[in-house]
């Protein structure tokens, strides 16, 4: 290619990029040309030299059309002078590339870029250096298969995990079934009741105590820390709640009291069913198993709680059914957070403090239900985990209607 039209191709890039690094490449370009005479075979082998070191690097199009130039003005010279050369460039590249032989022709270029292409055999490396490349290649072996190892263990490791996970919440669900089953049941009303001393609800002052309903005398006799037991029609939610004398234990242990990650349903410990309160707060876990309270986020949606717009609630003293007033999210707040704080309800004491609470809620629900209550009514909380946000709950309140 004529240097006057790559001069004439710069020039053009010159007027349509002005940016930063075209202006620097357009003034190194300038200054080679006033050095070097390209048309003077000797220059030309120079600055192609300089251009091959890598000293100069551009930046834009505009140099890369220069060393392009560069690059075919040498090519012609070596073709006509027929002088040998150990460089070749792909053109377009700016790059050069070391050939392994001598080439004085196009043909000889292709012939050596394919060859360039195929892979080196183990053979062609002379002995020290094979043994190296054979050390490297044990080594990396060696390092894939304890890869591989370890990646089988975790996966051992994590199936069995679930493996053990849902065998257990298979036979814990097998066990609330079994409860289930007992309510209404005699099968143990004749038997001494059983003493649970640690894990009972102590009271201040002598207050007589209702007989326990017939229905659940048998899972009393079972554990006293037994409740109530709560059930919503059509969902997995039908449980034995349970009490003791703090929020914790019964979130690592089952009916059975043995230990177990679902924990079970229990009502906070600043209740009291036999006085009775404004709110009965009730907590469980939200299993990924879909047990214990994993429906409840579900109320997030109105035609969910048309559905299912009524909790049964007894205690082991009376029955009680509750219909839902609000459905939302919360959260554990720290102590010194002065925000409405809906597990701190559980009496109100006074009806502007009670209307407060219920505005405070009303706000917070994601719809209207039209249910509504005024001081002296009962209320029912249900509460869960909920994974939206770092202490999350998700909560519901029903008002009881009968």
């Amino acid at each position: 290619m004529a240097n006057g039209k790559n001069r004439n191709t710069g020039s053009g890039n010159r007027r349509q990029d002005s940016s930063p690094g075209a202006i620097r490449d357009q003034k190194t370009i300038e200054g080679l040309r006033q050095k070097y005479n390209i048309n003077k075979p000797e220059e030309l082998k120079q600055l192609y030299g300089l251009l091959n070191s890598g000293q100069i690097r551009f930046e834009t199009q505009i140099g890369q059309q220069f060393d392009d130039e560069i690059y075919e003005a040498y090519q012609k010279l070596k073709d006509a002078d027929g002088f040998k050369s150990g460089v070749s460039k792909k053109k377009g590249t700016g790059s050069y590339i070391t050939s392994s032989y001598k080439t004085s022709n196009k043909k000889g270029d292709a012939e050596a870029k394919a060859k360039k292409k195929e892979s080196k055999r183990l053979e062609d490396y002379d002995e020290e250096m094979q043994a190296k490349i054979k050390l490297e290649m044990k080594k990396a072996d060696r390092r894939r298969k304890l890869w591989i190892a370890a990646c089988s263990i975790v996966a051992v490791a994590c199936i069995g995990y679930f493996v053990i996970y849902y065998i257990r919440a298979d036979r814990s669900e097998q066990r609330w079934e079994h409860l289930s089953n007992l309510v209404g049941s005699d099968v143990l009303a004749g038997q001494p009741q059983a003493q649970n001393p640690f894990y009972t609800v102590t009271r201040e002052e002598e207050i007589e105590v209702p007989d326990v309903l017939d229905k659940y005398i048998t899972l009393y006799n079972s554990n006293k820390n037994l409740i109530g037991w709560i059930k919503i029609d059509d969902t997995i939610i039908d449980y034995p709640v349970m009490q003791c004398n703090d929020n914790t234990y019964y979130l690592e242990h089952n009916f059975d009291q043995e230990e177990d990650r679902a924990g079970a349903l229990f009502l906070d410990c600043g209740c009291d069913v036999v006085r009775g309160n404004d709110n009965y707060i009730i907590y469980g876990h939200h299993m990924t198993s879909g047990k214990m309270f994993a429906s409840l986020p579900k109320y997030e949606s109105e035609s969910y709680y048309k559905d299912h717009p009524y909790i049964r609630f007894d205690t082991i003293y009376e029955e009680a059914v509750y219909q839902v007033m609000y459905a939302f999210r919360s959260k554990v707040y720290t102590e010194d957070q002065i925000v409405f704080k809906y597990y701190q309800f559980i009496d109100a004491y006074s009806e502007e403090e009670f209307n407060s609470y219920m505005q405070e809620m009303a706000d917070m629900a994601y719809y209207d239900t039209g249910v509504t209550a005024v001081y002296g009514d009962s209320l029912l909380t249900l509460s869960t985990c909920d994974y939206q946000e770092t202490n999350g709950r998700f909560v519901v309140v029903a008002k009881r209607i009968r």
